[in-house]
């Protein structure tokens, strides 16, 4: 058979995993927190029909003669480049204007007895998933969670009250988040442990005035009392490599050996990032890069068809 055949099926292949990738960045061009993806190719081995030869004495250099066969996927790469702000008036939609995550997790932590009243387990978190997506909302309990009812993570505080001081300068003693300025809060096994303060779901009263989030993370309500209360304040994580991030549906991400561990600190600390409450972040997909892209794909794809009806019509007249 023709090798010209074989290439023109490695370069559908190729052609085709690409509109895949840009159909799904299209799809998601009104994905909150979604992150387009490219493709990348690169040749595949050469057929050597004659190796190179140097120079001598009586005659110059040759070069190697070589025939490709065909192309193959480098790569998908995620691109994390920042999608721009939406303005939503929502005090919990998040936005992050930096490199970081939120955290998102199912909890062990808390739950009800049979009065209502809240019972103290183990907090620790369990499936902690990272992602970019700022939708949050208060259950009926008054926990920050998403969509999927996960719980936000952050640090907890206990009931701490705001003093005005005699400047009008409202000052709290909120928990220290870590006991070093910068220092990571995983341990070694990727599990949170901070040094003071207790990582676990955050909490708004529902019998709450309002609240607020600030760009540091930094939840407070204003109680019935009208007293400024902390709440907690929001983890953020981020990677060495965030492409090595697993995709896992619903906005989520995992991480994998060459993503890195994940550095975990409040936000502004490291290039986290401030949160801006009121904002979403929007999909980073630019249409019309996509849509040229696709041009681009289509045009190859029958680039490589024509390629493969040619040899046919070559094979077709050996035959005869």
């Amino acid at each position: 058979m023709l090798r010209s055949m074989y290439s023109g099926i490695s370069g559908l292949r190729n052609f085709q995993t690409k509109l895949d990738v840009i159909g799904n960045n299209i799809a998601n061009v009104n994905t909150h927190g979604f992150k387009k993806s490219r493709v990348i190719f690169k040749d595949l081995i050469s057929q050597t029909q004659s190796g190179a030869s140097g120079a001598t004495a009586t005659r110059g250099g040759v070069n190697p003669k070589q025939v490709g066969l065909g192309a193959q996927m480098a790569a998908i790469d995620t691109m994390h480049g920042g999608g721009s702000m939406q303005s939503t008036g929502n005090v919990l939609d998040l936005g992050i204007e930096g490199d970081g995550f939120f955290m998102v997790a199912d909890a062990n932590g808390e739950a009800r007895d049979d009065t209502g009243a809240i019972t103290t387990a183990d907090p620790a978190f369990t499936s902690i998933l990272y992602t970019r997506a700022g939708n949050f909302y208060m259950d009926n309990d008054g926990y920050l969670v998403n969509a999927d009812g996960k719980y936000l993570v952050g640090v907890r505080a206990e009931s701490l009250v705001f003093e005005k001081e005699d400047d009008g300068i409202l000052s709290e003693d909120a928990p220290n988040v870590s006991g070093d300025e910068g220092a990571n809060l995983f341990d070694e096994d990727q599990n949170l442990a901070p040094g003071e303060g207790d990582i676990g779901p955050i909490r708004i009263p529902t019998t709450a005035e309002s609240m607020s989030i600030g760009q540091d993370g930094k939840v407070t309500y204003v109680d019935l009392n009208g007293k400024l209360q902390f709440a907690g304040q929001l983890i953020m994580s981020k990677f060495p490599n965030p492409g090595g991030l697993n995709k896992v549906g619903g906005n989520y991400y995992q991480p994998t050996a060459n993503s890195g561990n994940a550095y975990a600190q409040t936000a502004t600390v490291a290039g986290m990032g401030t949160v801006q409450s009121g904002f979403l972040e929007m999909s980073n997909v630019d249409l019309s890069e996509e849509f040229t892209e696709m041009i681009v794909a289509q045009r190859g794809f029958q680039a490589n068809t024509r390629i493969i009806t040619t040899s046919d019509e070559i094979l077709q007249e050996l035959v005869n």
